[in-house]
């Protein structure tokens, strides 16, 4: 058993969570940047600037929900999409019209892509694929139309999360094999043991008796 805990502590999982929550705190100042070097283009700066306080303080505040699978709920994943959606779906509103259709990011950006990554990590490659196709649709209602560039992204966020989802999959069954390996090579060895530890009580008593 002791073997075991130590495989479960070793999962691949870990550093996949490690790597998500530096991404999304790394895309929250991303996209904060970008605003503000774009800020005089944008018809109501001031909806980009509260949809970016609200992004700040839920990245901040949710870094322990994102810090293994156990914290990572489905309220909070659903909550966290709901972020997502919310600021792609807002982008017609606070930006201009032209650099909207002309393909400029949403107003969380590449954050997005953070959100459909926790579904893929959190639980495999089927929940990727209905986060990600949730994002497609917001991304095609924002945009009005699915221009090429709309499209590529859609599909790389969906292709990357599905893949990254099935992977981890992969890697809980591997685990979940070895960890039974373990147990399995630890019961053999304690039979072993005993089977050891009877031969030779007999082998003493049997000395006895002969004396």
């Amino acid at each position: 058993m002791a073997r075991r805990e130590r495989v479960m502590r070793m999962s691949v999982e870990q550093p996949l969570w490690r790597a998500l929550a530096g991404y999304r705190v790394l895309t929250m100042l991303y996209a904060i940047g970008f605003f503000a070097t774009a800020y005089s283009g944008f018809e109501r700066p001031w909806l980009a600037v509260a949809y970016y306080a609200v992004l700040s303080v839920w990245t901040l505040a949710t870094l322990p929900k994102v810090a293994n699978a156990a914290s990572c709920t489905k309220r909070f994943l659903a909550a966290d999409l709901t972020v997502a959606l919310a600021g792609v779906l807002l982008t017609p509103f606070a930006d201009a019209h032209d650099r909207v259709m002309d393909g400029g990011p949403t107003l969380p950006s590449i954050w997005t892509a953070g959100s459909v990554l926790a579904f893929a990590i959190k639980g495999g490659w089927r929940w990727a694929a209905a986060a990600s196709t949730l994002v497609a649709v917001a991304n095609l209602v924002e945009r009005g139309t699915p221009a090429r560039d709309t499209v590529h992204n859609v599909v790389l966020v969906w292709v990357a999360s599905i893949a990254i989802g099935y992977v981890v999959e992969v890697a809980r069954a591997s685990e979940r094999t070895l960890a039974r390996a373990l147990e399995i090579e630890a019961a053999t060895r304690e039979r072993e043991r005993l089977a050891r530890d009877i031969h030779d009580s007999v082998l003493q008593v049997l000395a006895m008796v002969q004396r």
